[in-house]
């Protein structure tokens, strides 16, 4: 009798085991597998590549007809701006303007690489006299504010901020209402907005970085809410259209359309294309060097706008 009360107490544990597997496969690992990898976990860009005066130097290299000798304007920005600012330093400034080493920029250059959260920060403290930006979060502006500084936000091209998949997923568009409702955690199953029975993993980014900010711009006051297991899901991740095409160029995953409109440079500058933000050179309205508003200037000239343009960029003009 014990040892049959013993198998008895051993198949009820193998039962109930079993009965547990099943349900987590049913609930969970049945609409994740095959979850299409993590889509948007995008490297971070290779400075290198983007440095100007450097001879495989990915950047637009051409000459203006504006030349700097001396006050050189510092520049910084955003990662995804930073093919920008890099060619207008190879357009205007000299040669020696940008020492670099395995290091990075180092101090004294004309050129800096800070990304979005660090350049707020520098034109702010006066170390950056030019960034190139979005929009700037709430956060930086008041500490502007706390700082007494008032910033010119020169609007000098535009892009289009993007959504992104895997490119196994079968989705290829979504409209915003329901990229904000799955932002917001109400659609959590790609099933629900035409494909597959899997989890939706909504990755948002750093807190004050460019792209993070435009994303909470366009959630036009939804809270964006995290999902348990969502992590185990297909996922979707924003970004700019030029810093996820030119950039980082990866095969593996694929812009989606908006809207049905497709985030073309044509799209953007036709309106077509329903989220496009633009992007500034952003200084500081007290700054003594009377060098800053010259390039700025030129920034919007047939000449500057070329170069925005042949960046990979969509300028104003």
């Amino acid at each position: 009798m014990k040892t049959f009360r013993q198998m008895a107490a051993i198949a009820l544990v193998i039962t109930l085991f079993a009965s547990f597997n099943a349900a987590i496969y049913m609930l969970v690992t049945s609409r994740c597998a095959n979850n299409f990898g993590t889509a948007s976990q995008l490297r971070s860009i290779d400075e290198e590549n983007y440095r100007p005066f450097a001879e495989n130097s990915r950047i637009v290299k051409h000459k203006a007809s504006l030349q700097m000798a001396d006050d050189l304007p510092v520049l910084d920005g955003a990662t995804a701006l930073l093919p920008v600012y890099a060619a207008v330093a190879h357009a205007v400034y000299p040669a020696d303007s940008c020492p670099y080493d395995e290091s990075g920029y180092l101090p004294g250059s004309a050129v800096q690489y800070r990304n979005t959260v660090g350049a707020y920060k520098a034109v702010v403290d006066g170390t950056a006299d030019i960034v190139f930006c979005a929009e700037a979060s709430a956060g930086q502006k008041a500490y502007a504010d706390e700082k007494g500084v008032e910033l010119v936000f020169q609007p000098i091209g535009q892009e289009a901020f993007v959504f992104f998949v895997n490119a196994q997923n079968p989705v290829e568009e979504l409209t915003q209402e329901q990229i904000r409702n799955i932002y917001a955690g109400q659609i959590t199953n790609w099933r629900d907005v035409g494909g597959l029975d899997r989890l939706i993993h909504a990755i948002d980014r750093k807190p004050g970085s460019g792209s993070q900010s435009a994303m909470l711009r366009f959630m036009q006051g939804k809270p964006i809410e995290k999902k348990p297991f969502a992590f185990l899901g297909a996922s979707i991740g924003f970004s700019f259209r030029y810093y996820v095409e030119g950039i980082v160029a990866d095969g593996h995953i694929k812009m989606l359309r908006v809207d049905g409109a497709e985030p073309s440079a044509e799209n953007i500058r036709s309106g077509a294309y329903p989220v496009v933000s633009p992007f500034y050179a952003v200084y500081r309205r007290d700054d003594p060097n009377p060098n800053v508003h010259l390039l700025v200037e030129w920034l919007l000239t047939e000449e500057g706008q070329r170069l925005i343009n042949e960046s990979g960029y969509v300028g104003l003009q």
